[in-house]
């Protein structure tokens, strides 16, 4: 110990030297309690899992019990169920569930492993592979571009800005498969008008709702238009041993895809822009396109434009008149693919545009079309119908119609629980062809009106991927949940009786017979 000297009357202070700590001392911080790894579903999930439960065990007692219900067809029921309940509630990708479901059926007795492998060679899958590739040559073209800035051009009041846009979405139909790859390629245009029209903000929440409701709407012009129609085709050409052709298909569905299109359109007029809107003048000129584009939007077709043009029309040609030279509309597609993509034609390499080709879907429809068939060949769909639409049945003379309406009806509300089309379809289309037959209507009468009600998938945004996609784009305010909910209120009602209406008395006139003879 050192001191410090001080004055004599002083006393020495001892000093004592300082030890520093460089880190704060320990403490004892107690663990928080570890959470339990066991799964505790919500109270709407333990419901939704009770009420399986209790169809599962139906299920088991109808094999037991009933004759009418095989042991294969009851598996069949299950699995299918389970699907059905995970498509509508879990957040499990729809493929995966559609794919699992498949593989399950094999070992349990419901598919043949051939059947199984048989999905991903149908013809239908061929045909929407060679048509993706097309849509990707033609969009690489610039084509599509091109003719969107004409068409919008030519419109000098928002009336007929409306019109001119939904007349050439629904061409589009034709030339590039599945609502969402439309979407895809309609977004970019309508961001070029949003930002040409920003000023106008009702006339742009105007086209933000149109281009999805008129890419919904229409798609039911084209076979290729939604991969519901392929899966539908094929579960009529199961049950009924033809379904229907590119023309055939092109026939029935263009008249409504028409008619149900422009009047969404006036519509989404009337409901989201005042009379001093509709009434402005508009004036939209091409050039505004230009900075947006890599491609040319005025002058004269480029060479690449030209083929591209010359062999869409082909295609669409051979497509039509397949009953006059014979040769299949998919082999036909995949021979336009291979001209599409070859050296010096287009702008696009067969391995760059197979690469734009949304494989997920294709493998969805492979297994979806497997689950239809289990569902025919076990009489498990045959069953269920009967079960289901019972009462109907007793309606005597009158039980024909009401099946119809119901379907419809049924068919259009249908996207509220299950978002995925296709996998509307995959569910309501084999019941109602199955039933059909027993309430005197023809099984592909009932299956065109439900895929064709189907097109009605407004009310949420998740309730259609192209609703979705225009709900939410940088830098431009499109719509909110209650307009779109506004919108479905309006639609909804009258659309499902324009389709009732074109069942009863449109497609007899075209050869499309309600009723069985």
């Amino acid at each position: 110990m050192t001191t410090i000297p001080l004055e004599a009357d002083t006393v020495p202070i001892p000093v004592v030297p300082a030890h520093y700590a460089t880190t704060p001392p320990r403490r004892r911080v107690p663990h928080p309690p570890t959470p339990s790894r066991r799964w505790r579903p919500s109270r709407r999930r333990r419901i939704d899992l009770a009420v399986l439960a209790l169809f599962l065990l139906g299920l088991i007692i109808a094999a037991i019990v009933d004759d009418g219900l095989t042991a294969a067809g009851a598996t069949t029921l299950a699995v299918f169920a389970l699907a059905a309940w995970a498509w509508m509630r879990s957040d499990l990708d729809d493929t995966y569930v559609a794919l699992a479901a498949a593989v399950a059926l094999v070992p349990l007795g419901g598919l043949t492993a051939e059947a199984f492998y048989a999905g991903l060679g149908e013809g239908l899958v061929w045909l929407l592979i060679a048509a993706f590739i097309l849509a990707a040559v033609i969009t690489a073209s610039g084509l599509v571009t091109r003719c969107a800035a004409v068409v919008v051009a030519r419109a000098r009041t928002p009336r007929g800005l409306v019109h001119l846009i939904t007349a050439a979405l629904i061409a589009t139909a034709f030339a590039v498969p599945s609502t969402s790859g439309r979407a895809a390629l309609a977004v970019p245009i309508f961001v070029v008008l949003a930002r040409a029209l920003a000023d106008r903000p009702q006339l742009v929440r105007v086209l933000a709702l149109l281009f999805p409701t008129v890419i919904l709407l229409s798609a039911v012009a084209s076979l290729l238009g939604a991969g519901a129609h392929l899966i539908t085709s094929a579960v009529v050409a199961e049950a009924t041993g033809s379904g229907f052709g590119f023309a055939g298909w092109a026939v029935l569905g263009v008249p409504l895809a028409v008619l149900t299109s422009h009047l969404a359109a006036e519509l989404v007029l009337w409901l989201f822009a005042d009379r001093a809107e509709r009434d402005r003048p508009l004036r939209v000129e091409r050039s505004d396109f230009g900075g947006a584009v890599d491609t040319p939007v005025s002058g004269p077709l480029s060479a690449l434009e030209k083929r591209c043009v010359l062999l869409l029309l082909v295609v669409i040609a051979l497509w039509c008149t397949e009953s006059l030279h014979g040769v299949d509309a998919a082999v036909v597609a995949v021979g336009a693919a291979l001209v599409a993509t070859a050296p010096r034609f287009g702008p696009t390499r067969l391995r760059t545009a197979l690469a734009t080709v949304p494989w997920s879907l294709l493998v969805f429809m492979a297994a979806t079309l497997a689950l239809g068939h289990a569902l025919v060949t076990t009489g498990a769909a045959q069953w269920l119908a009967h079960k289901t639409f019972l009462p109907v049945s007793a309606l005597g003379a009158a039980a024909g119609p009401v099946f119809v309406v119901l379907a419809i009806a049924v068919s259009a509300a249908a996207h509220l629980v299950i978002q995925s089309r296709s996998a509307r379809s995959a569910v309501l289309i084999p019941i109602l062809v199955a039933l059909a037959p027993t309430m005197g209507v023809n099984p592909a009468a009932v299956a065109f009106a439900s895929t064709a009600a189907a097109g009605f998938c407004h009310t949420l945004t998740s309730s259609a991927k192209p609703v979705a996609m225009f709900s939410t784009l940088d830098d431009v305010e499109t719509y909110s949940r209650r307009d779109l909910l506004r919108l479905s209120a309006y639609l909804g009602p009258p659309f499902v009786l324009i389709v009732v209406v074109f069942s009863r008395g449109v497609w007899p006139l075209l050869g499309l017979d309600l009723f069985l003879p």
